[in-house]
């Protein structure tokens, strides 16, 4: 997989230079468009760089860990296209249920956070990769290998799942009709970018939308998306804003007056509190906008 992304990387950032040339040749175009800030692209393409090092590293023991639960896998699923085809949507379920606890639990949020960490919204975002997802995210697609799929498929179809989410990066696409019906499209995840309280915690899927749309996390884009955090990172630096929220974590979890509250701070959504009053979960949030927990 990593090999399949280290040859897509030339083809990512040529699509990030026209993007940027975009912008600078044709500012009125896309006039509520944030386009490019030269610290906040320079610490998407630091983190984006320091991951593919860490992922070609994690790839190999998550190659280890599929291995082994193939060994007792339940099906022989083989490599013909129909298994390919079963892959392609059994893997896109994993992805959805990866991105899903990935926000929904603050332990993992800590581990992804750093991707929505961005107030812009263009293809150097897509490159903002976490540094630590390589090491919290492959045991979501062990169910496949336990399956029956082989190791390298699955590891295949991940990166082709990777890459095709690069292209939902960008402002300059705007909605694509019934294509957004079941597939993911660059409306679709400016929503899961947005900071707008009616688009928190919302559209998960990777390539395709329907999981969403099943699951109740779908919604669509009806208005200008503010893209960041609920509380939005003031440095550009590439630690901060790698570690910043583990180092939150951690530190909320020892403060605790109870082993109950310190697993809380690990386990719960992010933004949870014990403390009355303190608690701002994006459910919470949305409950108290006024609007359907869907």
């Amino acid at each position: 997989m990593s090999e399949i992304i280290a040859w897509a990387v030339p083809f990512f950032l040529l699509c990030l230079l026209v993007e940027w040339l975009a912008y600078r040749l044709r500012p009125a175009a896309r006039a509520n468009a944030r386009g490019f800030e030269w610290r906040d692209t320079w610490t998407s393409l630091s983190l984006g760089l320091a991951n593919l090092a860490v992922a070609a590293l994690a790839k190999t023991a998550a190659l280890a860990a599929f291995l082994a639960a193939w060994h007792f896998r339940v099906f022989d699923l083989g490599t013909g296209a129909w298994s390919w085809l079963l892959l392609f949507v059994c893997e896109d379920l994993c992805y959805y249920a990866f991105h899903r606890v990935h926000h929904e639990v603050r332990f993992f949020w800590a581990a992804h956070v750093n991707h929505h960490s961005s107030r812009h919204y263009n293809l150097s975002t897509a490159l903002r990769q976490s540094w630590t997802t390589p090491l919290t995210g492959p045991i979501f697609w062990v169910p496949l290998a336990l399956l029956g799929f082989h190791p390298l498929m699955i590891l295949t179809v991940q990166a082709v799942s990777l890459i095709y989410q690069f292209w939902l990066h960008t402002e300059w696409i705007g909605r694509l009709g019934p294509f957004e019906w079941i597939f993911n499209t660059p409306s679709h995840h400016r929503v899961h970018h947005g900071r707008n309280v009616e688009y928190l915690d919302r559209n998960y899927g990777g390539i395709l939308i329907i999981w969403d749309r099943l699951f109740g996390s779908f919604e669509p884009e009806r208005g200008t998306v503010d893209y960041g955090l609920t509380v939005n990172l003031e440095s550009f630096h590439p630690l901060t804003v790698g570690f910043h929220e583990w180092i939150a974590m951690f530190r909320d979890a020892a403060r605790a007056r109870s082993w109950r509250d310190a697993l809380g701070y690990l386990l719960r959504p992010p933004g949870w509190s014990p403390l009355p009053g303190h608690s701002h979960t994006s459910a919470e949030l949305r409950s108290a906008a006024g609007m359907a927990l869907r």
